[in-house]
């Protein structure tokens, strides 16, 4: 008897979008998981350490799909429009909110056209400057700046990025003014400071720790609003001086909107079990981030919250697309 209502509970579940089978059988075939930004960068070296990851948990296998160029929406515009099944996933981060706060015309809704999962990491940046330029701190750097203006240039992983708006909150906020040079993620920029041709970078810790440690570029603040867990050594930006300058940086997953419950729950569920395997939490904290693994609807007010937020701050600070 109870076999057969397990069985009339799947046939409704069927006919209703095939929830009992999505549960059970999910996944099946291999999974996309969407970087859109380069390879080597912070965004990217995270997903690949936690897809592998979440690949083996569930026996299939995860290839991650750089789709990188304007500013992450490339890759996002992908994702959103890819069929909503769990077999396309993206990584999100604090920069689309940013740039959706800043452009006049985005290919897709933050807020509409996901499914969120989890929120992978919370990092700051780490402001690096190349080893030419001379200043150990923040101060002293503001003091380059003002002396030779428009002279430095700073790179970033795009237009109306989050890194693009730290450089701009910076100059903002202590009355300097930085050459913003968009690139499409944040490896090739790394590149072009250490060439000596970017003197200025707001970094992943990630993707920046093997240049800082060689001592190719140097690192002298963290945007965060307190230091650094891995690496206190380095002061905020806020306390060097510049009170109020928090910008706050983080990687989550998600799925195209639509994609049924279960898979979202399933998805979540081994993704935070990735996040908590003891070889990726000390990994992930090794070079600078925080693991999270919150629950989707969690994940979902911090996208709604940094909009709204950065919404604000861009219109007070007259920030424009072409900045």
């Amino acid at each position: 008897m109870v076999l057969n209502l397990v069985r009339g509970l799947c046939g409704i579940a069927v006919l209703g979008g095939s929830a009992c089978a999505l549960a059970q059988d999910f996944p099946s075939k291999p999974i996309r998981w969407i970087s859109p930004y380069a390879a080597g960068g912070g965004v990217d070296l995270t997903t690949r350490l936690v897809a592998q990851r979440v690949s083996e948990l569930v026996g299939q296998p995860i290839v991650v799909d750089n789709r990188l160029g304007a500013s992450g929406n490339i890759g996002g515009e992908l994702a959103a429009r890819a069929p909503a099944d769990g077999y396309t996933l993206i990584s999100i981060t604090a920069s689309q909110p940013a740039n959706h706060a800043v452009a006049h015309r985005v290919p897709y809704d933050l807020t509409r056209d996901f499914a969120y999962i989890t929120q992978m990491t919370t990092q700051p940046y780490v402001l690096v400057v190349h080893p030419s330029i001379p200043a150990t701190t923040v101060k002293e750097l503001v003091a380059v700046a003002r002396s030779a203006p428009r002279t430095l240039n700073y790179g970033s992983s795009g237009i109306a990025t989050l890194q693009h708006l730290a450089g701009v909150m910076l100059g903002s906020i202590s009355g300097t003014e930085l050459v913003h040079v968009p690139y499409k993620g944040g490896a090739p920029v790394l590149t072009d400071m250490i060439g000596g041709r970017i003197q200025v970078f707001f970094g992943v810790i990630l993707s920046s720790m093997p240049h800082i440690k060689s001592g190719k570029i140097r690192a002298i603040a963290v945007t965060s609003i307190r230091r650094s867990p891995s690496f206190p050594e380095w002061p905020t930006i806020a306390e060097s001086g510049y009170p109020g300058y928090v910008v706050d940086n983080w990687y989550s997953v998600a799925a195209p909107a639509r994609t049924p419950p279960t898979v979202v729950k399933k998805l979540h569920a081994e993704v935070v079990r990735a996040l908590k395997s003891p070889d990726v939490e000390e990994r992930l904290r090794r070079d600078g981030s925080e693991p999270v693994g919150n629950a989707p609807d969690e994940l979902a007010a911090i996208v709604r919250s940094d909009l709204q937020r950065w919404r604000k701050q861009v219109k007070e600070a007259g920030i424009r697309p072409e900045s």
